[in-house]
């Protein structure tokens, strides 16, 4: 079975080392080793050399030292340093993991912004699934004593899906998921009514039934396409939403009672190069727990490498 490591990324910030605890966990979920890296950009070429030997990076010497102390006990690690742009270079290790996790901000930029230039680059181009961490104080987070995030009484992964799309890498690995983590599946997926065309499509017959009509066929293609997944994995408690209403608000708020958010990079019927359709953006930019956003491409078995399109 292909074995690729679970990535995550850090640079010495507390987003980064929340990232890093998430991508241990992940690791053990899914028997794979972890390779924590730094990216680090302005570093003389003697320097960079040295690093990448396994000596002379602060930020993983500090990290190294930090677990140590601390007692952390990771899956097996492989601590890489790598001399360049973090934005180029970290989408580019997406050909090398089954999973990127980063947190939210690092120590660069703007303290306000939301998400960082690296998440974002990395959710719109990396070639498996990214998983963004937030901040615990995202509004609606509930914190601990620690000030860290509380987990949800009960495991739950949610997944958006347009049920008018063809999206089996998402849904994949939303229930592979669901299914390591002993959690159950809400699949949320939002749709506009009354239809409307475009004048542009003039030419197009608009829909001709009633909203219940058009809710009922699209819950059916929906079941189609959660079918074989279901067959896949009985162990997992499925809960379906379809609703007319905003898909990213109705993913925001199940982020508060969610341990992981599944969403799909774009739609494949606007293929126009790697980029974050409107859902996932929004997702990334609000929900308050952990996000996933799943390139196409993305195999449905326990190592994913990179999606369908979901809800984006």
């Amino acid at each position: 079975m292909d074995n690729l490591p679970v990535i995550v990324a850090v640079d010495g910030s507390a987003d980064s080392e929340r990232a890093l605890h998430w991508a241990a966990e992940a690791a053990r979920l899914r028997s794979a080793p972890m390779q924590v890296v730094h990216v680090w950009p302005y570093v003389t070429s003697a320097r960079a050399a040295a690093a990448e030997a396994g000596t002379g990076d602060p930020v993983l010497d500090e990290l190294r030292a930090k677990l140590a102390a601390e007692a952390v006990e990771l899956p097996e690690t492989e601590f890489r340093s790598l001399s360049g742009l973090s934005d180029t270079q970290l989408p580019a290790l997406g050909a090398e993991g089954q999973l990127l996790v980063l947190g939210s901000r690092g120590r660069g930029g703007f303290a306000s912004l939301l998400l960082g230039s690296n998440g974002m680059a990395c959710a719109a181009q990396a070639g498996c699934p990214v998983v963004v961490v937030p901040r615990p104080d995202r509004g609606g987070t509930e914190r601990g004593a620690d000030g860290e995030a509380v987990r949800p009484a009960v495991r739950q992964v949610t997944l958006g899906v347009d049920a008018s799309s063809d999206e089996p890498g998402a849904i994949g690995f939303a229930f592979a998921e669901a299914s390591r983590r002993g959690a159950r599946l809400k699949v949320v997926s939002g749709y506009s009514w009354p239809m409307v065309t475009p004048p542009a499509f003039e030419y197009v017959a608009v829909y001709e039934a009633s909203q219940q009509e058009y809710e009922d066929a699209l819950g059916k293609q929906l079941a189609d396409e959660l079918a074989p997944h279901r067959t896949r994995h009985p162990e997992v408690e499925v809960e379906v939403e379809l609703r007319n209403a905003d898909a990213a608000g109705q993913l925001v708020e199940a982020s508060r009672t969610s341990d992981l958010v599944v969403v799909a990079r774009h739609r494949r019927r606007l293929p126009v190069g790697p980029r974050l359709g409107s859902v996932a953006h929004a997702v990334l930019l609000h929900a308050v727990c952990p996000i996933a956003v799943v390139p196409e491409g993305t195999g449905t078995g326990g190592n994913e490498r990179g999606a369908g399109s979901a809800a984006g």
